[in-house]
């Protein structure tokens, strides 16, 4: 089974501001097609990964087992890209840490994936923006995959899916969360594969979202792992262990640099992070003033 690419994507943006420095992660792209008539395909996570966890991980794992039994399509490479300092959620560590944890899972558990600072180490990005800056650098600057060894074979260019779990697919069928122009360009030009959560009913939110249908693709966990960075955080909080969670590099790493500790941001916490902590500090401060209020 195959799906078809879109005929009339959206305009793209073809013009990034690179931060200092930075070099875009290339070395583990498939350097050549396996299959030159399949159609070369590149994952994308967008996410806190605060910390990246094994589930983090497994997707892509899942992703790539999907795309082999169910479409035409070859896996050439696999990308983590943490969410900008910028981005207000509290629990949100600094993107020094989030992009060091990410390298050390990815690095030295995997064989294939990547980790991206771009987003990470600028101002926040729309994730239809991060798309664009992987498809231009990767058939625009290192110009597609090549569809054999010889020195002038043709080359095809790399199809970039977003990768992500169910939370998000929801939040997309939300009116009002999710610009058109963004949902038209992330599902009409570029697509995502979906991984299911435990629990999550996927089909009113597909339902909401049937202009994409062909571009969306769930992928059911055959074991079902709800291991999330917010339960992980929760566990550090209280002293419990987090071992076999996370990758041991990642778990190790936490320890040494005393990360996740208590309940406030500490020196380490993303900017956003501290301000979205402060604004829910001021929301609690309010709503116990309301109900020492005498009553009317």
């Amino acid at each position: 089974m195959s799906a078809d690419l879109n005929p009339s994507p959206p305009p793209r943006t073809t013009h990034f501001t690179d931060p200092p420095n930075y070099t875009f992660p290339h070395h583990r792209l498939a350097p050549v097609l396996r299959n030159p008539e399949k159609q070369p395909v590149v994952l994308v996570a967008c996410g806190s990964f605060s910390p990246v966890t094994y589930l983090h991980l497994r997707m892509f794992e899942m992703a790539k087992d999907y795309v082999r039994q169910n479409t035409d399509w070859e896996i050439v490479g696999g990308y983590l890209s943490p969410v900008s300092d910028q981005y207000k959620k509290p629990g949100l560590l600094s993107a020094h840490h989030r992009v060091n944890m990410c390298n050390l899972a990815a690095e030295q558990t995997s064989q294939w994936l990547m980790v991206d600072p771009w987003e990470a180490v600028q101002s926040y990005q729309r994730t239809a923006v991060v798309l664009d800056h992987f498809e231009h650098e990767i058939n625009t600057v290192l110009g597609g995959i090549p569809t054999s060894a010889a020195p002038d074979a043709p080359r095809k260019p790399a199809r970039v899916m977003l990768l992500a779990g169910s939370d998000l697919i929801a939040t997309m069928s939300e009116p009002g969360v999710w610009s058109e122009p963004d949902l038209d360009h992330i599902l009409g030009r570029y697509g995502v594969l979906i991984i299911e959560r435990a629990g999550a009913d996927m089909d009113q939110a597909i339902d909401a979202l049937a202009r994409w249908r062909a571009n969306i693709h769930l992928i059911h966990q055959l074991v079902q792992n709800d291991v999330s960075s917010t339960k992980v955080r929760l566990f550090l909080r209280r002293g419990l262990s987090v071992r076999y969670l996370l990758p041991a590099p990642v778990v190790d790493y936490i320890e040494e640099h005393s990360l996740y500790m208590d309940d406030g941001p500490g020196p380490s916490a993303a900017p956003g992070a501290v301000a979205a902590e402060r604004e829910k500090g001021k929301e609690r401060e309010a709503a116990a003033g309301s109900s020492s209020s005498p009553a009317c």
